[in-house]
């Protein structure tokens, strides 16, 4: 299947997504940190063994505790030559809330980050689970702080999110300009919806995807415990029933779509699979003066 990312097959992007996967998943075990496959990620290993034919992306979940532990891990102790770990700080903004898992012998650009001095290698999502507060009012105020966090974070209008939160984040992005600013509000933000301590939380969530999403609840004990399914040839793990995951997040998840919504996710205005990113630095991205 030819998708539409500059002639490039899908199968191609599978490909190395894959190799960026096996990776990731030596480099859990080595230190101990736990995840799952995510999204539609886990749909595919359970309706196809592996990638949905048409997608272009790969997503895990992590428990925040293990989630802010990789960052630094990586850092100290990762094949930086081959993979990189990028999360938006207080240098970059890669108008992204999850962390990437790059391929930096790769390039992959999509539109929003086409004018940011930044890793273009092709990659994987890292997805933060947050436990759930208990209380409607404390429940309440963790989902307005992830809209917050989520706005001056990703800092660019949501697409496919209704209405509402484009005009919300148009009006707020205007108000506050300064790239220190936004960071401060962010970071604070975050601070107030993550939570990493799940002792005293039954349920966790994603809160960095959107006001649906973060809807979502699902019991800790399912990433704690993962269950174990083939994906393109080798084991990975799964939220232990991940059946009641997929159904709460797709309902008959068996069914496959429509023929004309099998299509991929980025918009990726120029892909090389065979080459650094850095080789297109100031002619594919980073153009302007």
């Amino acid at each position: 299947m030819q998708n539409n990312l500059a002639g490039t097959e899908v199968t191609e992007i599978q490909e190395k997504l894959l190799g960026i996967l096996l990776y990731f998943q030596e480099f859990c075990k080595e230190h101990q940190l736990g995840f799952v496959l995510a999204g539609g990620t886990a749909l595919g290993a359970v309706r196809h063994k592996g990638f949905i034919p048409w997608d272009d992306d790969l997503d895990v979940f992590m428990l925040r505790e293990d989630y802010e532990k990789l960052t630094d891990l990586w850092a100290r102790d990762a094949d930086s030559s081959r993979f990189a770990c990028v999360r938006s700080d207080d240098r970059v903004n890669i108008h992204h809330a999850a962390t990437e898992i790059k391929d930096s012998n790769t390039t992959f650009i999509n539109r929003h980050s086409v004018d940011v001095d930044m890793n273009q290698g092709l990659m994987i999502d890292v997805i933060p689970l947050d436990g759930v507060k208990e209380g409607k009012l404390a429940s309440l105020w963790q989902k307005v702080w992830s809209m917050v966090f989520c706005c001056f974070n990703f800092q660019r209008l949501p697409e496919h999110k209704g209405r509402l939160t484009y005009q919300a984040t148009k009006i707020a992005l205007g108000l506050v300009r300064g790239f220190r600013t936004r960071y401060r509000i962010w970071k604070f933000a975050e601070k107030q919806f993550a939570v990493s301590d799940l002792s005293r939380h039954p349920y966790v969530a994603s809160f960095i995807e959107g006001t649906a999403i973060m809807k979502q609840h699902f019991p800790k004990e399912w990433f704690e415990n993962p269950a174990y399914l083939e994906f393109e040839g080798h084991l990975m793990p799964v939220a232990a029933d991940y059946d009641s995951y997929l159904r709460i997040s797709y309902g008959d998840y068996m069914e496959l779509p429509p023929v004309e919504e099998r299509i991929c996710r980025h918009d990726a205005v120029f892909v090389d699979l065979n080459n650094c990113y850095l080789k297109y630095k100031g002619i594919e991205y980073c153009t302007k003066s």
